[in-house]
């Protein structure tokens, strides 16, 4: 399989927004999909939404592309306030690949494209937050040299998600 790497572009919102929708709903949905979680997931990966961030911050979504179509997404929050941590700097918001294209080397090429952009505009490291009952992906960071340094809930209405917050140092 042969993959391609790019910006996200205007056209490709209504895909984005079904890519980001299909991982979030297989990652957190653990149990089904709620009136809160629905609710959360139309507003968050609305394609007006996407729209209105690639073109405020062209810089911070890079797409995994496979026969035209995307199959993996990285987006980055610039200067980011990290909850809970004397921590300002890029956040790795989201990396996100199709279950069926895990494993073939996507997820470390958009983290490097991540990583890389962030050197450019002169940060000296990158944080995320991981659901913590994300073993997978949490193996994945630890691999990349990414270490905990706290935790950090996240809050949808009434649902509360505990998640790891981990860093790099470049």
């Amino acid at each position: 399989m042969e993959f391609t790497y790019r910006k996200a572009q205007p056209e490709d919102v209504l895909k984005l927004s079904i890519l980001f929708k299909q991982v979030y709903i297989a990652t957190y949905g653990i149990e089904g999909v709620s009136d809160e979680f629905a609710n959360f997931i139309s507003k968050q990966f609305a394609p007006e939404r996407l729209g209105q961030l690639i073109a405020a911050h062209p810089d911070s979504l890079f797409v995994a592309v496979y026969k035209g179509n995307l199959v993996g997404v990285v987006e980055i929050e610039f200067d980011k306030k990290c909850h809970g941590q004397d921590l300002t700097g890029p956040e790795l918001n989201k990396l996100y690949i199709l279950e069926r294209f895990c494993a073939k080397g996507i997820g470390e090429k958009l983290l490097e494209l991540a990583e890389n952009t962030a050197k450019q505009k002169g940060a000296g490291s990158m944080w995320l937050w991981v659901l913590e009952s994300n073993a997978r992906a949490i193996r994945f960071y630890e691999k990349h040299g990414y270490k905990k340094i706290g935790e950090a809930s996240f809050q949808m209405e009434t649902n509360r998600y505990e998640n790891k917050v981990m860093l790099k140092e470049f």
